[in-house]
């Protein structure tokens, strides 16, 4: 991740600001700013001039570079071409990308949808045939600028970081940093197994980043795009216990062959990808905690009781990562 050390903060991010932004690549609002829930960037839906509904995204400065960006919408609007049902920035005057007083930012057009039901198991195929598209035009070319998904950035940085950030509640720290190092050493050994091939993902493929449409399920918010095994895509969408996530498994990838070929070892990272993200989502609310908007939403974050929790819930996690990966029926 191409963050600087230097604190910022959206304080500077004003409504005027906002307005003044759209503005300046001639869009022009006539509603008020209605605030989405993203804490990483702003993003806030409006309805333009030419009854249109749009979502204007401001960029968290100092953690991606433009080309960083930039290559992420170039793989939106692809897949876009392709029809795959993604949020893709708009064209405007030749960039998708603009700059207004040191922000970066995007307009969309907006998608309007309900949740998706991950139980819902129609809906969970036609989530299977769409990552299995869009997986089918990743393999094209790589990301050259985007992060590679390894447990070096996304284990082993973040508890480094997690350590020196003296978040931990002190009285947990040795009981924590001791399992969480032991879930790390196995999430490793585990990875280090067998080589898979790599391709651009979505990255950050959950429930919540995907809405249900009339027509079908449409993809948002590719922020954390990056290189990695297809798995990645897909693990997310299962839940409940063993059994459940072996059904919702087979649904999901009876939609993904459709399109694509699915390398079955890549099911031992699971476990490993769901360590990480563990990992990776404390040193995350670590690392924004001075940012005001985190204090506010997440308060339990310095609590005792919420590191007895996590030393318990890594706990669970390493006797997960020591069971037989899933496997299809």
């Amino acid at each position: 991740m191409s963050e600087q050390a230097t604190e910022f903060h959206y304080q500077a991010l004003t409504p005027d600001l906002i307005l003044d932004a759209i503005e300046s690549i001639g869009i022009y609002p006539e509603t008020g700013l209605l605030a989405l829930n993203s804490y990483e960037n702003r993003v806030y839906q409006f309805r333009c001039d030419d009854a249109k509904r749009y979502v204007v995204k401001f960029y968290r400065p100092n953690r991606w570079t433009d080309e960083q960006i930039q290559e992420e919408h170039d793989y939106s609007l692809e897949l876009a071409e392709n029809e795959v049902p993604v949020a893709a920035p708009l064209i405007i005057n030749g960039q998708s990308l603009h700059h207004y007083k040191g922000f970066r930012m995007a307009l969309f057009d907006s998608i309007g949808g309900r949740a998706f039901e991950v139980d819902n198991l129609e809906q969970l195929e036609a989530v299977g045939r769409f990552i299995g598209r869009i997986h089918q035009y990743a393999t094209r070319q790589p990301f050259v600028h985007r992060e590679v998904l390894n447990p070096q950035i996304l284990g082993v940085e973040p508890l480094n970081y997690l350590r020196e950030s003296g978040m931990v509640a002190p009285s947990m720290a040795n009981a924590f940093f001791t399992v969480v190092e032991q879930v790390l050493d196995k999430t490793m050994t585990i990875w280090q197994r067998q080589s898979f091939s790599h391709m651009r993902l979505h990255g950050d493929l959950h429930p919540s980043n995907i809405l249900w449409t009339p027509s079908g399920p449409g993809f948002v918010d590719l922020d954390d795009a990056k290189q990695g095994p297809a798995v990645q895509d897909i693990w997310m969408m299962l839940t409940g216990d063993r059994q459940q996530q072996t059904l919702q498994l087979d649904i999901l990838l009876e939609g993904y062959q459709e399109f694509t070929d699915f390398d079955t070892r890549q099911l031992s990272l699971i476990e490993p990808l769901r360590a990480l993200r563990m990992i990776n989502y404390n040193a995350w609310l670590a690392k924004r905690w001075k940012d005001p908007a985190f204090p506010m939403n997440f308060p339990w974050f310095g609590d005792l009781k919420y590191w007895e929790q996590q030393t318990l819930a890594f706990k669970e996690q390493l006797a997960a990562l020591d069971e037989a990966p899933l496997s299809l029926f």
